[in-house]
């Protein structure tokens, strides 16, 4: 439950110098046009809103005498990665426009890291029930086709997708509004899961079946969070809490 100082703004970018930020002490940054598909739909608009207007709002938060400020990245900036632990220390290597954007983001943020507090967050895949859940993301659309067809598809099956149950990162964003934590970026992901061993797991809870296809998408990388848990930010939600949320709501 957050605190009653939270406060949620949505907002034009185009109105950015009618709002006013003065006596709040942290922004938590997370609007984007999120995605691989969403993004390459305009890619110049994504750049637009994913870079271009997180820099203007932090610049205005830098303004208004804003102490923190803290952003929503993500952990697939790392791409394909054959390391046993991918840690905040290895480059990104970015594939796709979104996460593109997501790593310039970053840099652009952490250049006035002498001006503002900045933490960055790179969460692992959502799973999990919410008010406005996505459906496209590893667990929940596994878990849905398993609910509705009685059938999983799986592209590849070998790549590793981590995962953060929603529950874990809204307390994580709390966490670091409530707890003095380090500057600088920190990797939030829990569970280290094929795609393949993904649907297998969900078929121990769900009758199903499952059908393997080729894919082109060779992203893969197994997310470290030891940084994060050094914090003293522990989880309390797992891939199986979300198959089982989906199960009983739909």
């Amino acid at each position: 439950k957050p605190s009653k100082n939270l406060k949620i703004i949505k907002m034009d970018i185009r109105n950015l110098k009618k709002i006013s930020f003065k006596g709040y002490d942290s922004i938590v940054h997370l609007a984007n046009i999120a995605n691989d598909p969403s993004s390459e739909l305009n890619p110049n608009l994504s750049w637009e809103i994913n870079v271009l207007a997180t820099y203007q709002l932090l610049e205005k938060t830098i303004k208004d005498g804003v102490k923190n400020f803290i952003y929503a990245s993500s952990g697939s900036v790392y791409g394909i990665k054959k390391e046993k632990r991918v840690t905040e220390d290895l480059l990104p290597y970015p594939l796709s426009i979104y996460n593109k954007t997501k790593m310039i983001a970053e840099r652009v943020l952490l250049s006035f890291s002498k001006k503002i507090n900045i933490k960055i967050i790179r969460p692992a895949t959502v799973c999990g029930m919410s008010p406005r859940m996505r459906l496209d993301v590893s667990v929940n659309l596994l878990t849905i086709q398993a609910l509705k067809k009685r059938e999983i598809i799986i592209f590849g099956g070998q790549q590793k997708r981590p995962t953060i149950h929603i529950n874990d990162l809204t307390d994580l964003f709390i966490f670091f509004l409530e707890k003095k934590v380090k500057n600088g970026i920190y990797n939030a992901g829990f569970e280290n899961l094929s795609i393949l061993d993904l649907g297998k797991k969900i078929q121990k809870i769900i009758d199903c079946k499952i059908k393997i296809k080729k894919t082109n998408d060779t992203r893969s990388y197994n997310l470290d969070s030891n940084k994060l848990l050094k914090t003293g930010f522990s989880p309390n939600y797992t891939i199986q809490d979300a198959i089982n949320e989906i199960k009983f709501s739909f």
